[in-house]
């Protein structure tokens, strides 16, 4: 009796490993293209889903398995973004970047990529605070996309100009004005420890209910805005200025219920403060710190994005990276 043979679409993909291992990869070039965990996913799910489409000869035909799902990652994400204006127009309340927790684990940037000035790069944990992802979300979609390709991960020019479609000498021009417009707004970060100090001032003048001690840590211009996507209580309008700023946090600190806490958490990996209540993260706060002073607060309270803080979750985005990618 003769063993009938394997069907072809049984067969063992030798490729599968590898092809799977880019997935990290993917993941964390399409946060930072879109700020948000889910349509990152879903932008990695569908390049997945063209690969698999594909016959094995096909694929067997690609040179380079994972310059091909990058840079179908990063059309599909392009469309995202070409997109995502008209769909925001029906979000309840403001649109924020889904904040992420801090990582375990640490990725790095792209291998063989050309030599990028030191000063006209972004390193990857930069590319992910969310003062940073904000700028992001002020540019065209081909500015993000160009900006975001060659000044963190490092594509060369021409390659960008195959994913955006335009001339190489064009994605230069976007990826330099992207550039102008982070570079204004980190004119005057501080450092890490600095703002780590603001921080934690800010949280112990919040808890003692400490109006005046708020007002000196906040830009007498500061802002406060709130995304709960009508799926959680927050204020649809920003706050403008320190001092109603101020006013609207003790207010908040009055009202919070007795089993919530204040905890100063990492967020994209800058100093943050979280809301816990029942063990469960409630709300995130992010800061934009300029000059020693809390220019803008950010009020991430949509459970949607903050299902990355539940305890045990795996962090798939990562911050921090060295220069070459493993």
């Amino acid at each position: 009796m003769t063993t009938p043979s394997v069907p072809e679409l049984r067969r063992p993909d030798p490729g599968l490993d590898a092809i799977m291992s880019e997935r990290r990869h993917l993941i964390n070039l399409a946060y930072r293209l879109l700020g948000s965990l889910a349509d990152s996913e879903d932008a990695v799910q569908e390049t997945y889903t063209r690969w698999y489409a594909m016959s094995r000869r096909q694929q067997d035909a690609i040179e380079s398995p994972g310059a091909w799902l990058t840079t179908v990652t990063s059309r599909i994400c392009l469309n995202v973004l070409s997109s995502a204006r008209a769909r925001r127009e029906t979000y309840v309340g403001h649109w924020l970047p889904e904040p992420l927790p801090e990582p375990t684990e640490w990725i790095s940037g792209r291998p063989g990529g050309e030599a990028v000035d030191p000063a006209d790069r972004v390193t990857l944990d930069e590319s992910v605070n969310l003062a940073f992802l904000v700028v992001l979300e002020s540019m065209t979609p081909a500015e993000r996309v160009a900006f975001i390709l060659h000044d963190v991960f490092r594509y060369p020019f021409a390659e960008v100009a195959e994913i955006v479609g335009r001339t190489p000498a064009a994605c230069r021009q976007l990826a330099s004005s992207a550039r102008r417009r982070v570079r204004a707004a980190q004119a005057s970060a501080p450092s890490s420890a600095e703002r780590a100090g603001i921080v934690g001032d800010f949280k112990q003048a919040w808890e003692a209910k400490d109006i005046d001690a708020l007002i000196g840590l906040l830009d007498p211009d500061a802002t406060a805005i709130g995304d709960g996507g009508g799926l959680a209580v927050t204020f649809l309008d920003p706050i403008e200025g320190g001092e109603q700023v101020a006013r609207a946090l003790v207010e908040i600190a009055r009202r919070r219920p007795g089993d919530m806490a204040f905890l100063e958490r990492t967020v994209n990996g800058q100093p943050g403060v979280v809301a816990e209540q029942d063990g469960v993260i409630v709300t995130v706060f992010a800061f934009d710190v300029v000059d020693r002073k809390i220019k803008c607060l950010w009020v991430i309270r949509n459970p949607e994005k903050l299902r990355g803080w539940t305890a045990g979750a795996e962090p798939v985005v990562q911050v921090r990276a060295s220069r070459g990618r493993s």
